[in-house]
């Protein structure tokens, strides 16, 4: 028979005698309670008490029940209790006191301690770790004065809450005032110290860290991991990796937070495939582990490797938690893979987590970047909570993906809902008006930025502006704004300088943006090459060939232009005059086919994108191939009858002749087409692209 077993036996047979037991039966039985952790058979005993009218003659046993019921979350019968306690102390209060705190209600924990008449070091513990837990830290700070006015002294564990308290604060003056303060006794105390150690490394000050960890006198565990998280917090990724060596040479055995940070350090080196067999080579993977490697694989750019890994976390039952779960719904949104993007929904559904906050919001994000904006807009609006940073997922995916009055429709109702939009926020809403060509609304706007909203205009604002102005042929306003910007112009805005002097065919100040753009970034081909496609427009060969020969000098590498598509959970991907695809003889037939039928229809190549000075039927040549219209081809010829829209992605600005092709076949072929270049998506539906041939 198990220890809770007799217990309740032994409860069944005080209520069988029908009267009330001695003080020493309850105090026994009370205690073993306790010991056995069992409120059940507490509150049982409680009832017993109560029925016969027993009153202890001192607060001890009340004090254990308040204790028990505290500690194992029963705080309703914990404040019943309470309530009705002829004797009340100090450790009646503590009790109450700390039950609210490993609840993580605030409101609660201060209404007790303020109630409080006498208050003891442990009280005051109490409420300090309580509202560092439950987040806050101000009101920690707080309670060290009142503890202070009120002549107590601090104890090891006051300092180890506020320094707590400092370091999500990242109060680093605060933090340093209280370490000046701490007595000479607890300057040996390994938690106060690895409490300094944290503090200094959040806050940035990792050699300060330093000189506290080489101080300490009886390091443990925590005191290594501490600091190596620190340096790896801090960028510091060789004296990181160093400090683990030395953990290992003095044979402290790391755990699990240990081996987190060097993975970490690893993949932020770019040191993949080390993190990969350090990682392999582990006996035991928690789930901070696994989502490190995660994370770690997205940030280096293999997104297949990211995905592999969470099929295999989930093959082996360790159980994602939001953090996991917002990384990989980013890494599907990056691919633009929807299948995986599903599944990841799913999984955050089967777990309970699709309302957590950052989730939602990057599955917002993850659905308006798979061009399935019905679906980011359903997943919006049934959120129970949204911040800022879930409307800005929802006004940018509108205005991505062609909305854009839907985009400046949701930043109004953000207003009427007392959000207050950042600077985020005005990118996607002068974007939207720049694809609408809205000039007076988006004047409005951008005056509202700093008038209305107290918010200083940011380069990325400007080049939204003359955006705007230059896709509406007003070069002037271009050239003003330009001129009226208060800080110097990034490459950001002499980028959009030039691609708008291309859409104008305003050479001299296209020459102007990409000389910039030259001294900004050398190695950069795209300037080079806009530039010499402006060059080559206007039938100026001689400047075409000056630009091909300064990329010479230069070493200047092109970019290789992709596109990518996904079709029955697979990805294939395609360059410009792809021939090593499997299927590339069945995929030019279909292409070829396809242009025979688009040109019956009317269309046209736009020979004048080719570079080079030959003749007509090598410069439609030239632009036949290109990849999007390879993937287009090949989606056609694998699922000719589905109904499914066609998602393709780019990894440059689609060109002027693809865009025109995808407006044919949309029509003629009575197929939906969604293409997203570097720019934006572009919807194609019966003829017309959502973004208003604004590519």
């Amino acid at each position: 028979m198990t220890r809770k077993q007799k217990l309740r036996q032994a409860v069944d047979s005080l209520y069988s005698l029908g009267k009330a037991a001695e003080p020493s039966t309850y105090t026994s039985l009370l205690l073993e309670c306790v010991r056995a952790d069992d409120a059940v058979e507490a509150k049982r005993l409680q009832s017993h008490m109560d029925l016969h009218s027993f009153q202890p003659k001192d607060a001890f046993l009340h004090n254990r029940l308040l204790h028990l019921f505290a500690k194992t979350g029963r705080l309703s019968d914990a404040h019943q209790l309470f309530d009705k306690m002829p004797h009340r102390d100090v450790f009646s209060w503590n009790a109450m006191l700390s039950g609210h705190a490993k609840a993580g209600n605030a409101a609660r924990l201060r209404e007790v301690f303020d109630r409080m008449v006498v208050r003891d070091s442990v009280s005051y513990n109490t409420a300090i770790s309580g509202f560092v837990g439950s987040g806050c830290c101000g009101e920690a700070l707080e309670v060290l004065g009142r503890m202070r006015r009120g002549g107590m002294r601090p104890t090891e564990y006051t300092y180890v809450g506020v320094l707590n308290a400092c370091s999500q604060l990242l109060d680093l003056r605060r933090g340093r005032e209280i370490h000046g303060q701490i007595v000479v006794g607890l300057i040996g105390n390994v938690f106060v110290w690895n409490a300094l150690i944290d503090l200094y490394a959040k806050c940035g000050d990792v050699d300060r860290a330093r000189w506290v960890f080489d101080r300490m006198v009886g390091i443990n565990l925590v005191s290594w991991n501490s600091m190596i998280s620190g340096y790896l917090r801090n960028g510091r990724l060789d004296e990181c990796l160093d400090l683990f060596h030395q953990m290992q040479a003095f044979g402290v055995e790391p755990d699990l937070v240990t081996m987190s940070s060097v993975l970490g350090a690893y993949f932020q080196m770019g040191l993949v495939e080390e993190a990969t067999r350090i990682f392999r080579g582990m006996k035991e993977r928690d789930g901070v582990c696994w989502t490190t490697m995660i994370v770690g694989y997205s940030q280096n750019k293999r997104e297949e490797n990211a995905l592999l890994l969470f099929q295999e976390m989930l093959s082996e039952n360790i159980r994602p938690d939001n953090y996991t779960i917002s990384s990989l719904v980013s890494v599907c949104a990056r691919l633009a893979v929807s299948d995986h993007g599903k599944v990841v929904h799913c999984k955050a559904i089967q777990i309970g987590i699709e309302d957590d906050l950052p989730v939602s919001t990057a599955l917002v994000d993850m659905y308006s970047k798979l061009g399935e904006i019905t679906d980011a807009w359903t997943l919006f609006k049934t959120m129970p909570v949204r911040n800022v940073i879930s409307w800005n997922a929802m006004i940018i995916g509108y205005a991505q993906n062609g909305r854009d009055e839907d985009a400046l429709a949701l930043y109004e109702r953000m207003l009427e809902e007392n959000f207050k939009p950042d600077n985020i926020t005005f990118v996607g809403v002068l974007s939207a008006c720049g694809h609408l060509g809205l000039i007076d609304e988006g004047r409005s706007y951008f005056s509202s930025i700093s008038e209305q909203h107290g918010l200083r205009p940011t380069l990325d604002h400007y080049a939204c502006m003359i955006n705007l102005y230059g896709r509406s042929g007003h070069m002037k306003e271009v050239m003003d704004m330009l001129k009226a910007m208060p800080d110097k112009p990034n490459q950001l805005i002499w980028s959009t300088l030039l691609s708008v002097s291309r859409i104008n065919k305003e050479i001299d100040q296209a020459e102007v943006a990409a000389k910039h753009l030259f001294e900004l970034d050398s190695q950069n081909a795209e300037p080079y090459i806009m530039l010499s496609n402006m060059y080559a427009a206007a039938g100026r060969w001689t400047d075409v060939a000056s630009m091909r020969s300064l990329m010479k000098d230069r070493n200047i590498q092109k970019s290789a232009a992709y596109s990518w598509i996904q079709v029955d959970n697979e990805v294939h991907k395609f360059v410009s005059d792809d021939r090593t695809h499997p299927q590339s003889e069945e995929i030019y037939r279909e292409l070829n086919r396809l242009i025979k039928r688009m040109q019956e229809a009317g269309f046209t190549s736009d020979s004048m994108l080719a570079l080079h000075d030959v003749g007509e039927e090598e410069k439609v040549k030239s632009v036949c191939y290109h990849s999007e219209k390879l993937a287009l081809a090949f989606a056609l010829n694998r699922k000719p009858e589905s109904a499914m829209p066609i998602r393709i992605l780019k990894n440059i600005r689609v060109c002027a002749d693809c865009h025109r092709f995808m407006k044919f076949v949309s029509k003629v072929m009575q197929r939906r087409i969604v293409l997203r270049d570097s720019s934006l998506f572009h919807h194609f539906r019966d003829g017309q692209c959502s973004c208003n041939d604004f590519w």
